[in-house]
């Protein structure tokens, strides 16, 4: 069933510019300082005090990597030293042991989310033992909407056994582009052959979900190899497809600065293959979720934005709305009522103050209603 007749590349092209994530409003480099331990500890108290039946949405950020990709904008930090991971892991576990016990017990998490960083980077213990941390923690709806993020580089069935364990229904995974040049110059080399086993074992263990990460914009990139690659995902049939532009900000990701600039396709070529992208997801029985995002016609998410009940938060899109978010982690960001607060950027700054059993909130943003009072107060 065709979505739209046609994608007009010059208007795309006019609207081409950068702007800030678009997964907050107000974005992320308005939070300030001004919000910090004492008021996220308020905004928890006044959010739980009434008995508030709201459920839970809880992010955990896992932060390290085996390899640097050249093209990442996330909060990461590569190491081969897995004693990070475990001291990492405790104090997770000790900002948790701050938290919950300031949660309504009335209050049931119906969406949990891994990201990174590279989640599955833990040892299969290791994400059970999180895992199972959690869960003690606080109180899961049985219909939760539980994913992760993974890498299939270095992943094995044990890793997904052990996500299933922990109780995650829904997993992640970037592929960004089949081509083995490309590949070789964002240093991410992924065999097609070791995303199809990942995809295989989520199945098989029951994940009800899959989706795909793909990056189109990426240095020697071209409309028929990018086109190969789409056509490669489409034969995979995930459930969900994520198309995300790659954002070259070598001035804010340093090491982007490996990337040579005349590699990367032109802005007309990159709205090319966009354009190609989403007419070949479409033909191929995808919905257009909105912006970067597909889902089959059957998946719950393309239901539920039909019906106008799709829902957008730091997770992305979800089915889940009226959740209050907890992040947990270095960076984690968390979305209250009418607040958003994010902790510390660094692991040794945050393990440092949450060793200290203090709030690692380091900046937020506290909103006020369109048009009523200042908007730029913090």
């Amino acid at each position: 069933m065709k979505q739209f007749e046609s994608i007009d590349v010059g208007l795309l092209k006019k609207y081409s510019g950068q702007g800030p994530r678009y997964t907050s409003y107000p974005t992320t480099p308005v939070f300030s300082s001004s919000f910090g331990p004492k008021e996220y500890n308020d905004e928890i108290v006044a959010t739980n005090s009434n008995e508030s039946n709201a459920d839970l949405s809880l992010y955990f950020h896992f932060p390290y990597c085996d390899t640097l990709c050249y093209f990442c904008g996330c909060t990461m930090l590569v190491t081969h030293d897995h004693n990070n991971i475990v001291n990492y892991n405790k104090f997770l576990k000790r900002e948790i042991e701050l938290v919950a016990p300031l949660i309504s017990p009335n209050r049931k998490v119906s969406q949990l989310h891994w990201g990174g960083g590279t989640p599955s980077y833990q040892e299969p213990d290791e994400i059970r033992n999180i895992g199972s941390f959690i869960k003690d923690h606080f109180r899961f709806d049985t219909d939760i909407e539980a994913s992760v993020e993974i890498d299939p580089r270095g992943l094995t069935h044990e890793h997904m056994k052990a996500l299933r364990e922990s109780g995650f229904n829904r997993v992640s995974m970037g592929v960004q582009d089949f081509n083995e040049k490309v590949q070789e110059a964002v240093n991410r080399i992924q065999p097609e052959s070791i995303t199809r086993d990942a995809v295989n074992w989520s199945r098989d263990l029951g994940f009800s979900s899959v989706n795909l990460d793909l990056i189109y914009g990426l240095p020697y990139q071209t409309l028929k190899t990018f086109e190969e690659t789409v056509d490669k995902v489409i034969d995979i049939s995930p459930d969900r497809i994520a198309v995300f532009n790659y954002a070259h900000v070598p001035w804010l990701k340093p090491h982007q600065k490996v990337i040579k600039t005349e590699t990367l396709p032109t802005v007309e070529e990159k709205l090319e293959i966009f354009k190609m992208t989403i007419e070949k997801l479409v033909d191929a029985g995808y919905w257009n979720i909105g912006m970067d995002h597909f889902a089959k016609a059957t998946d719950e998410m393309t239901i539920a934005q039909k019906n106008k009940t799709m829902y957008r938060n730091f997770q992305g899109y979800s089915t889940k709305a009226g959740c209050d978010l907890y992040g947990f982690g270095m960076s984690a960001i968390g979305h209250f009522q009418n607040t958003y607060h994010q902790n510390i950027k660094t692991v040794n700054e945050y393990c440092k103050t949450i060793g200290a059993g203090n709030f690692a909130t380091t900046v937020g943003y506290r909103m006020t209603a369109d048009g009523d009072g200042d908007e730029t107060q913090h």
